[in-house]
């Protein structure tokens, strides 16, 4: 697949998330919590990783709410201050203050005492364009996942948990030399397994 072929791909999959009414996003979320909730891989998490979801991305803010009432340690990313598209991660707790970030997605305040190195986390919640059945994953093209888990190559942690709309699945995914694979990906209906 090109470049110009991945991105018209990810302009199409976009307006089609994009075109869920509010009640289609919110019985999704809802679905999504169903599927996930009472996984061990998310309730033995001690340093969870969430987002705050933008452009039609599904919401998964009632497993934060989870998470926050059952003490676990809750971190959203930012985009990292000096590495050009990465990310850090910031401790969470109900009431924080956010802010929009350049792209106009929400995030907290950088606090040096809040942040955690990417390596440290347990599971990681990854917001994402496309996937396919096989757990392959298209992002929105500036690489901020893959640049910050890139030292996750071999290794098993953290785990990555793509989340998505059903929708958003594709019939196959063509993999780039970069793109980090996710453990699992989960959508409001389904959970797909790398084969």
């Amino acid at each position: 697949m090109t470049p110009s072929e991945r991105t018209s791909l990810r302009k199409s999959l976009r307006h089609i998330r994009r075109q869920l009414s509010l009640r289609e996003q919110d019985a999704a979320s809802s679905r999504l919590y169903d599927q996930i909730a009472g996984k061990r891989f998310f309730r033995a998490a001690r340093r969870i990783a969430f987002y705050l979801p933008s452009d039609g991305e599904i919401d998964p803010g009632l497993l934060l709410a989870a998470a926050l009432e059952r003490g676990q340690h809750c971190y959203l990313p930012v985009i990292h201050p000096h590495k050009k598209n990465a990310l850090v991660f910031v401790r969470f707790r109900s009431g924080d203050v956010l802010q929009t970030n350049r792209w106009g997605i929400y995030e907290p305040r950088l606090r040096t005492a809040a942040l955690i190195p990417a390596h440290a986390l347990d599971l990681v919640f990854v917001p994402l364009v496309g996937f396919d059945a096989t757990c392959k994953r298209l992002g929105m093209g500036k690489g901020y996942y893959d640049r910050t888990f890139g030292f996750r190559r071999g290794r098993h942690s953290p785990r990555l948990i793509g989340v998505a709309h059903e929708c958003q699945r594709l019939p196959a995914l063509e993999a780039q030399d970069w793109d980090i694979r996710m453990d699992r990906i989960v959508s409001d209906w389904k959970t797909y397994q790398p084969q």
